[in-house]
């Protein structure tokens, strides 16, 4: 059961190098059959869910330069996420923050957090 985002999380912006997760139930597994083993959940040191929304990315310093007749068209540029919606994450939960929206749990966790994704490429 692949989730993506919908309407609802538009209104959403992460930041920076973080990752909105929906955490995932303990009988749901992918397609190939990846799942946490319930005594892993239950030290709760590591979880999954999937990726709803991720940030830009790592913000890239922008050198200084004295020429005004540059345009201003040069905003901040990021290194992007490995991280895309719809992946199934497993992270480690002492970097994740817990967030209650519109009365489901989420999870806000850095891309360091992350241990592991598993994508459903078309190919």
């Amino acid at each position: 059961m692949r989730i993506t985002s919908d309407n609802r999380f538009k209104k959403l912006i992460v930041i920076g190098d973080r990752v909105l997760i929906k955490p995932a139930t303990a009988d749901q597994r992918t397609a190939s059959g990846l799942y946490l083993p319930p005594g892993v959940q239950e030290k709760e040191k590591v979880q999954q869910g999937f990726v709803i929304k991720t940030g830009p990315g790592y913000a890239i310093p922008i050198p200084v330069e004295d020429e005004p007749w540059k345009s201003d068209e040069d905003q901040v540029k990021y290194v992007p996420l490995q991280a895309r919606e719809g992946d199934l994450a497993i992270f480690l939960l002492s970097g994740a923050t817990e967030v209650m929206y519109e009365g489901d749990k989420y999870f806000i966790v850095p891309q360091s957090a992350i241990l592991m994704l598993e994508r459903e490429e078309e190919l």
